[in-house]
């Protein structure tokens, strides 16, 4: 099964609770997100490989060691899953970045794909699906089913808040698929929204509604 890991974090509570309060703006809720995301970006990226090399510092030379060089690649589910882009890119500014459009019908809550741009080697990559909400786990499923036709193989999913039956969902059809969430809340409504959640990430991280 998936592999779940909660990141529980003094800084990531307290922002995720900042993010959660009606009134925050969407200024606030950007920046908020960006800074969780980035404190999540060093659990999610803890297993990437290392190799060791020769390099020289002003006193000596030695042996230390980086990246193995491994590509990278971000895919956001738009829209909310840009807001987490600039956290990694911050971090990781050599990895590619795609984009997968899903919309999620609102009668049925089936999520139906209408963008994907994607990079073309994605095989060769360890991949990040960057989404701040993870509800019925539809989008999120149908956007790792679209990676893994495109040859993706190393797939993992960062999510700020998720439910249980989304959490449940993925790893039902996709248990290869390692999870980094920093809340998983009580359940969804009768409308599929995250109780307690914080609302619809998209419109207020852009201010729509």
């Amino acid at each position: 099964m998936s592999n779940v890991a909660v990141i529980k974090h003094p800084l990531i509570e307290h922002k995720l609770t900042l993010m959660r309060m009606k009134d925050t703006s969407s200024k606030d809720f950007r920046e908020l997100l960006t800074e969780i995301t980035m404190l999540m970006c060093y659990e999610a990226t803890k297993d990437l490989d290392l190799c060791e090399i020769e390099i020289e510092t002003p006193l000596k030379k030695m042996k230390a060691e980086v990246l193995s060089g491994k590509k990278l690649a971000l895919i956001p589910i738009l829209r909310a899953g840009v807001g987490m882009v600039e956290a990694f890119t911050n971090i990781i500014p050599s990895a590619r970045v795609g984009h997968i459009g899903l919309y999620r019908d609102p009668e049925t809550s089936e999520p139906f794909e209408y963008y994907s741009k994607l990079p073309e080697d994605l095989e060769k990559r360890t991949i990040f699906v960057l989404d701040p909400m993870l509800a019925t786990g539809g989008s999120a499923a149908a956007a790792i089913e679209i990676l893994k036709k495109r040859g993706a193989t190393d797939i993992k999913m960062v999510n700020l808040v998720a439910s249980p039956e989304g959490v449940e969902y993925i790893q039902k059809l996709h248990p290869d698929v390692d999870m980094y969430i920093a809340s998983i809340d009580e359940g969804l409504d009768d409308h599929n929204y995250i109780v307690p959640g914080l609302g619809d990430a998209g419109d207020r991280l852009f201010g729509t509604k």
